[in-house]
């Protein structure tokens, strides 16, 4: 549309006749001597209006033309961007149940996302429910399972304890009995018993003759009362012991006589409270004798 050429009208007639005219009222000017008359004037003046309007006239012809021919063209234009529009409102309606239908899918994902989550959290809450039960089963069978071990260690360490009694009631004996021979075997015998149990933590102690008495480590079989004035230690009578460095049985003694008592005192089997270590782990106290 925009390559046609608007119709070319000829100029030279006008032109010529434009020349004519101005030439005409050229001749009258000239031909009459000064001042002009009226009717020359007028004539003058007529033949050079028309001679002007003859030169313009061509022109105002073809741009008429020319507007008529974009006006033509722009009419065109309109009615091609008419038929545009309504293949974008075709396009634009499509678009739209096309966006219609996306939205009503995307509706459906985000509600299947949600029961999904839905489900997921009641599924977690579940899971941790059942979590925490079996871990409060697990609690329970360890703590009796603590227990038992508890129960356990207790009797292996009276069993064990009432052994290195034994023992040392056996060297004693054949301390007593003043045969070289078996005293080196029993207290060989002794030693190896005792080196067993310090592997496993169980360390026997015995007192040493004329140390001072402490109450601590110590206890008295027949106490005398009251207390001498720092009492000091005459015989071992039973081996105490510690288990993993807590003493789980005081060494029972006996004391040295002394002449001047002082203050009563309470005998240590009446000052200590008993030991928890071996209240929880179930050894006996040393024997009175």
């Amino acid at each position: 549309m925009s390559d046609r050429v608007a119709p070319k009208l000829a100029k030279w007639p006008f032109l010529l006749g434009d020349l004519l005219l101005l030439s005409w009222a050229g001749w009258i000017v000239f031909q009459n001597p000064e001042p002009l008359g009226l009717w020359q004037t007028g004539l003058s003046l007529i033949a050079v209006v028309i001679g002007g309007w003859l030169c313009v006239t061509p022109f105002l012809h073809e741009h008429r033309a020319a507007v008529k021919l974009a006006e033509a063209d722009s009419l065109a234009t309109a009615v091609a961007q008419i038929r545009d529009l309504d293949l974008i409102k075709t396009q634009i309606s499509n678009a739209t149940g096309q966006w219609q239908s996306v939205q009503e899918h995307s509706n459906n994902t985000v509600n299947a996302a949600k029961e999904i989550a839905d489900r997921m959290k009641a599924e977690t809450q579940e899971f941790l429910a059942f979590l925490e039960k079996a871990n409060e089963r697990e609690r329970a069978h360890l703590r009796l399972e603590v227990e038992k071990l508890r129960r356990t260690e207790g009797e292996w360490l009276q069993v064990t304890v009432r052994i290195l009694d034994h023992i040392y009631a056996l060297n004693q004996a054949g301390a007593r009995s003043g045969q070289l021979a078996l005293i080196s075997q029993l207290s060989q015998f002794q030693h190896a018993c005792r080196d067993v149990a310090r592997r496993v933590g169980l360390a026997p102690f015995v007192a040493t003759r004329s140390d001072s008495f402490d109450a601590k480590a110590h206890q008295l079989g027949d106490a005398p009362d009251p207390l001498p004035v720092n009492p000091q230690i005459k015989d071992t009578l039973a081996t105490g012991y510690t288990f993993q460095g807590q003493i789980i049985r005081k060494a029972m003694v006996s004391l040295l006589p002394e002449t001047q008592p002082e203050l009563p005192l309470v005998t240590a089997a009446h000052t200590e409270p008993p030991d928890s270590s071996t209240a929880s782990l179930g050894v006996d106290e040393a024997p009175n004798s």
